[in-house]
């Protein structure tokens, strides 16, 4: 194995000028503003799988979206079969203002590089391939069959992926998923994620006259949309923070008192959470901690709101119309599907017979929670202890990755959450960033997890 490892150290210039090649192409899948880019990022992945000696490599399709990038190594059927999935598309990388350096221009400063899907998940996907490459060229095989899935749709829900796990589950059976999307607890706290949130995502709006009107002329006789809006999110959840959907907490997964003291436990300090952030207070649901309420609470977000005037200046209107988007995160045993239907009877019933209220109903994606006393799980957490050289924690995360659960309930597999992004890396922000040194341990991580397993 040491020689495995001196391997992946002697090329880590080529892993990191790889890694550079590949984020500098434009790969956004929300409104896929580049989808050559989409295709050119497939196209890089299938190329580099097949230089790393990976056998069967294709990109699987589903109608227009864009392609999965696929491979197989199959050793023996005796050995155990290991997925390794990661995604190639990236979020907007809006605003561009904020950024200190171009977001497709990676820039490598004090150690850590810049630059969109750095950390999310170009960086972390190759953690796999090198490590796999390494490993069959100094071994000429490997201890397991290998499976590699690249998707081009995460950001998106993963519908494409989705569906071809019904179609072509035999392509993907495998014993154990690797995924490597999720942070540590802290910079220096490797960390085994157990547990995410799932989410269910929905769009309200609110229409009032069939044109702006004067303020003046009509303010008193007509009911203002985005005032009537405004209302209605206030009464879907408390001060208290709790949310006012009949039903909503019938499924919780409730914590137990052992998740309590673990979390209890662990070096976060509230305080520089709070300072982080540069907000005053913290808020969040009564009786539970912030730990608790990010990673086993179930929330309900406004991720932005409409209507009327915004620009510069004042203009004087009752506008016509008004909308928000809104996002509802959830935790083991709740159902998103039943969360969107109970999200809308709620919104119904409270809707006044002023306006027109409607709701649009968007992307799903289920929560996942593993036992960590499963022998897989807990071959990933001696991987990641060997691979860092220090205690990995058991944390959960409270962001959603809704082809985890998917790959669990089809295939069967055990899924190991074993990323190295670190809580200020900034994914989905600007100045997105990955700490170098952790995607070369991550390698390694990798590397001995191949025999662990």
């Amino acid at each position: 194995m040491d020689r495995v490892i001196q391997k992946l150290r002697d090329n880590h210039d080529r892993y990191l000028e790889e890694m550079i090649e590949l984020l500098r192409i434009p790969s956004i899948s929300p409104g896929k503003p580049h989808p050559e880019a989409l295709e050119q990022a497939a196209d890089w992945l299938e190329a580099r799988l097949r230089r790393a000696g990976i056998e069967d490599v294709e990109k699987l399709r589903v109608g227009d979206r864009s392609p999965v990038v696929c491979g197989r190594k199959h050793v023996s059927d005796d050995l155990p079969s290991v997925l390794f999935y990661g995604h190639y598309d990236v979020m907007p990388p809006d605003p561009l203002e904020q950024w200190q350096s171009p977001p497709f221009e990676p820039e490598l400063r004090d150690g850590e590089l810049y630059g969109r899907g750095t950390a999310d998940d170009k960086g972390q996907l190759l953690m796999h391939l090198n490590a796999v490459e390494a490993y069959l060229e100094i071994k000429g095989t490997l201890p397991v069959n290998a499976i590699f899935v690249f998707e081009g749709e995460e950001e998106e829900g993963s519908g494409a992926l989705d569906e071809l796990l019904d179609t072509h589950k035999d392509r993907f059976a495998a014993d154990v998923a690797i995924i490597c999307d999720s942070p540590f607890f802290d910079r220096d706290c490797p960390s085994v994620c157990y547990g995410l949130r799932g989410i269910a995502a929905a769009e309200v709006r609110v229409q009032g006259p069939n044109s702006d009107l004067h303020s003046g002329n009509f303010g008193g006789a007509v009911a203002n949309p985005a005032e009537f809006l405004a209302r209605l999110i206030n009464d879907l959840k408390g001060r208290d923070g709790r949310i006012g959907i009949d039903g909503f907490y019938d499924d919780v997964l409730e914590l137990t008192e052992a998740e309590r003291e673990a979390y209890a436990a662990l070096p976060f300090d509230e305080d520089s959470f709070r300072n982080d952030l540069d907000v005053p207070a913290l808020y969040g649901e009564d009786g539970f901690t912030t730990l608790e309420r990010i990673w086993a609470r179930p929330t309900l977000e406004v991720n932005g709101i409409g209507g009327g005037f915004q620009d510069a200046g004042s203009k004087t209107i009752i506008p016509s119309s008004a909308f928000a988007k809104l996002t509802m995160r959830l935790v083991p045993n709740q159902d998103p599907l039943k969360i969107l239907d109970l999200f809308e009877e709620q919104v119904n019933s409270m809707a006044p017979p002023e306006v027109v209220v409607t709701v649009e109903k968007g992307h799903i994606g289920y929560p996942f929670i593993a036992p960590i006393d499963n022998l897989h799980v807990e071959a990933g957490k001696r991987a990641m202890e060997k691979g860092f050289g220090s205690e990995a924690y058991f944390i959960r995360d409270g962001a959603s990755i809704p082809i985890v659960t998917s790959i669990q309930k089809k295939l069967g597999a055990t899924c190991l959450l074993l990323g190295i992004d670190v809580p200020d890396g900034k994914i989905h922000a600007p100045n997105e960033k990955l700490v170098i040194d952790n995607f070369h341990k991550g390698m390694e991580m990798i590397a001995y997890l191949l025999e662990e397993l």
